[in-house]
């Protein structure tokens, strides 16, 4: 019995080969001087944000996660910010000046739930929020189709512009409340946020080269106290995605029809229907106070 219970098993599925080399943000790098920091002290935090060069930055945060269904999320632990010559990973420190900063994109794949979160945890807006599934498909529509605002997730922007692959693992699901955080949990934090960086540059580039341009308002946004702001008003006008110049493309073919299930009807033990057979009528009520089986099918 055992042997025949392990047939019936089904096989376990070897996880696939990437098809790219895996991304490295130490390969991958643009000057021989980039430099991780994980920095867990505020004074320090605060310096190091102090002395980060002012532009485009990669951006991500990672909470410890939990198991049980219903159960609130962790707040945020570690935020993640890569520009072309520092990746911060900052477990404590007051960022608001720099998050708030208009004149610095923060870049990212689902940055719009992440401002959000941010707000909803440490009361911290963000400024120049830039969301690179909307980026991708502003600048790629051959590409990308399907609804605007459907994300496509980094390790598949990655593959796609860099054909390199971002593996992510349980690391992702980690306890990132740890302290310290592990030299993996430190390398993962760091291709996050260093790799949507690249992408960025990377999305940018195209859209400059196109004449013209798609408008910012398609994939950039403010989030002050929580919610999604367009950030060309001075008035708070609220922003969500959206461009009427991106083409989904055709739907996606209708679901072909359900096979009708075969019936059965039981009656005296005997079963009809669904095998060829026809199906016999059900048993007439009797009308006489005598009758047998009166209402009844077996």
């Amino acid at each position: 019995m055992a042997s025949s219970a392990a047939q019936t098993q089904p096989d376990r599925k070897k996880p696939e080969e990437p098809l790219w080399p895996t991304y490295s943000w130490r390969t991958h790098v643009q000057s021989a001087d980039t430099r991780l920091l994980y920095i867990t002290n505020v004074d320090q935090a605060n310096a190091a944000v102090e002395d980060l060069s002012r532009g485009p930055m990669g951006f991500d945060l990672e909470w410890r996660p939990n198991y049980v269904k219903g159960q609130v999320e962790n707040p945020v632990a570690l935020v993640q910010l890569a520009n072309e010559n520092t990746i911060l990973l900052i477990q404590i420190s007051q960022m608001t000046p720099l998050l708030e900063d208009p004149s610095v994109v923060k870049a990212g794949v689902g940055i719009q739930g992440d401002s959000r979160k941010l707000y909803n945890d440490w009361g911290i807006s963000m400024r120049n929020c830039v969301d690179l599934s909307l980026l991708a498909r502003s600048v790629d529509n051959a590409r990308w189709k399907g609804r605007y605002a459907n994300p496509i997730g980094l390790a598949r922007l990655v593959e796609t512009y860099e054909q390199l692959s971002l593996p992510k693992g349980k690391v992702q699901r980690s306890n990132w409340e740890a302290a310290p955080l592990s030299p993996m949990q430190q390398d993962y934090a760091a291709n996050d946020a260093h790799s949507g960086l690249i992408v960025f540059e990377r999305l940018l580039a195209m859209a400059q080269a196109m004449s013209p341009a798609p408008k910012r308002a398609y994939f950039s946004f403010d989030a002050i106290n929580g919610t999604l702001l367009h950030t060309s008003s001075a008035a708070r006008v609220p922003w969500m995605a959206a461009n009427p110049e991106y083409d989904p493309g055709p739907p996606p073919p209708p679901r072909p029809p359900r096979e009708p299930r075969a019936e059965f009807l039981v009656s005296n033990g005997a079963s009809y229907g669904g095998d060829g057979q026809s199906a016999r009528p059900p048993r007439q009520r009797g009308r006489g106070a005598g009758s047998a089986g009166r209402g009844t099918r077996r």
